[in-house]
């Protein structure tokens, strides 16, 4: 099960919104071995668009190495989708990479930049298994 806050979970979603039409994308860190998503980090999206969503690279090695200089890991891997349903594709599928990390997926197909209702599931995706988990909103930790 994914828990999240629910200043998190709005952050997400916010970035989903707001870079739609195009996928959204980011990271939430936490604390090494703790399974606690704690600090925010949207990601710009290089490949700018609707349907596919790819880390820049200098981006991605800055921030592995800032995490590792906190002794903190992925916690979550985000992006959005714009116009199907919160579900991994064969390309998520593809590039993930993070065993430990959970695979949170926001869906704006409904509301696009509009206020109005989201899809937001989680996933673990391991040696190319999707397994759908819980996601428990807390108020913090």
């Amino acid at each position: 099960m994914l828990t999240i806050t629910q200043a998190l979970h709005d952050r997400i979603v916010a970035h989903a919104r707001a870079d739609h039409p195009d996928e959204a994308c980011g990271v939430v860190a936490g604390p090494a071995g703790a399974d606690r998503p704690e600090r925010f980090i949207p990601m710009l999206n290089a490949a700018r668009s609707p349907t596919f969503y790819e880390f820049d690279s200098t981006d991605l090695l800055k921030l592995y190495r800032d995490m590792d200089d906190r002794d903190e890991e992925p916690v979550i891997v985000y992006h959005s989708h714009t116009a199907t349903e919160a579900y991994p594709s064969r390309t998520d599928v593809s590039y993930a990479n993070e065993p430990g990390a959970h695979y949170v997926l926001v869906s704006t197909a409904e509301c696009g930049n509009d206020e109005g209702p989201v899809s937001f599931r989680s996933y673990r995706i391991v040696d190319g298994v999707i397994t759908e988990e819980d996601v428990k909103v807390v108020e913090e930790y």
